[in-house]
């Protein structure tokens, strides 16, 4: 990793987590669009190289010749900051961006009262925090996450079915992420409407994988294991074309701190019902860009996705919808920017 000179640190990401998390996923994306912004540097383990860097170590000592921030994601990272500024002496002005949308504990409650500054990604998680936030939204890159020239090549390439209308639910496969709610919804639907195909992709972890195999057992047994199809998980980078594959997009969570397969589904040009949880009300514009409905309700799962398999012309106008909507705001540059001047008003 390239390490940047003092001089240059404005900012400082921590990321103290070695496995691969959300947050980390979100420093990831961020740091290099605002590296052309503004003196950004990470520090912390488990980043992939390439990225501007400068060992922990470093970050406790930088020099005191002025303030910069230290944005931190996670609880520790929100301890460590205060080590740095309370007892080593550094001149950090302390940023917090919470993702959840829980009641904090009260030692959570305790480091978020002794931030200079707060970031919520969504409106409803601003709510938890007892005190003002800013509301910025994750974006993505829309350059990565396009509509496909052309579809039918693409499914060809991936060995989908050219001729089939595709509807998919991507994510960790577990009851909580709503994945048997969508087979359900699916072994309702597909019946039928037998020019439609599902796709149900990602990774189930160890104690989940009897819950899979049950979900797979279920669809074997309803005849159905030609037209709901389990594709193996693919890598991060890989993920557009399966969503630029399908005709529409299910996320069908119960439950969701943020939640970005909405957004990088219509940002590849597809509809998508999504539940009411997480970012997903903020995200998606009901009956244009897709449906939002109660999460564990399978008539309302059903009907919203009945309406969109059934419309060809609906489907068409709403993915174009979806696409437009996520270039004006949800553009992974806007969520840059938006931070970028948090930062310098706590420089300031």
């Amino acid at each position: 990793m390239p390490e940047m000179p003092a001089d240059r640190i404005d900012v400082v990401a921590p990321n103290l987590k070695r496995r691969l998390s959300g947050v980390t996923a979100t420093v990831v994306r961020l740091i290099p669009v605002q590296a052309g912004m503004i003196g950004i540097a990470t520090t912390g383990p488990g980043l992939p190289s390439g990225l501007p860097h400068i060992p922990l170590a470093r970050a406790a000592l930088l020099p005191r010749d002025r303030w910069r921030v230290w944005h931190a994601r996670r609880n520790t990272e929100m301890a460590l900051g205060l080590i740095l500024r309370h007892v080593l002496r550094r001149r950090y002005r302390l940023l917090f961006t919470s993702a959840s949308q829980r009641r904090h504990s009260r030692y959570t409650k305790w480091l978020i009262s002794q931030m200079d500054a707060l970031v919520a990604t969504s409106a409803r998680g601003a709510a938890y925090l007892e005190r003002p936030a800013r509301v910025i939204h994750h974006g993505i890159d829309i350059d990565g996450f396009a509509p496909p020239a052309d579809r039918t090549a693409l499914r060809s390439s991936l060995g989908l079915p050219p001729d089939q209308v595709l509807v998919g639910c991507y994510g960790r496969i577990r009851a909580q992420k709503g994945t048997g709610d969508f087979v359900q919804a699916m072994l309702a639907l597909l019946p039928s409407r037998p020019g439609v195909t599902a796709l149900v992709m990602g990774r189930a972890t160890e104690k989940h994988r009897t819950y899979l195999a049950a979900l797979k057992a279920q669809v074997a047994e309803a005849g159905l294991s030609q037209r709901i199809l389990f594709p193996p998980e693919v890598p991060v980078d890989r993920m557009a074309a399966w969503y630029g594959a399908l005709d529409l997009y299910v996320a069908p969570q119960r439950w969701e701190g943020f939640g970005l397969t909405p957004l990088e589904a219509m940002s590849c040009g597809v509809p998508v019902v999504a539940t009411r949880v997480g970012a997903f009300e903020e995200l998606v514009a009901d009956g244009v860009t897709g449906s939002l409905i109660p999460p564990e309700d399978q008539p309302a799962m059903q009907a919203a996705i009945a309406r969109w398999l059934d419309d060809p012309s609906a489907r068409h106008a709403a993915g174009q919808a979806a696409r437009a909507h996520v270039e004006a705001n949800h553009a992974i540059e806007t969520e840059a920017r938006a931070l970028v001047e948090v930062y310098r008003g706590l420089l300031s």
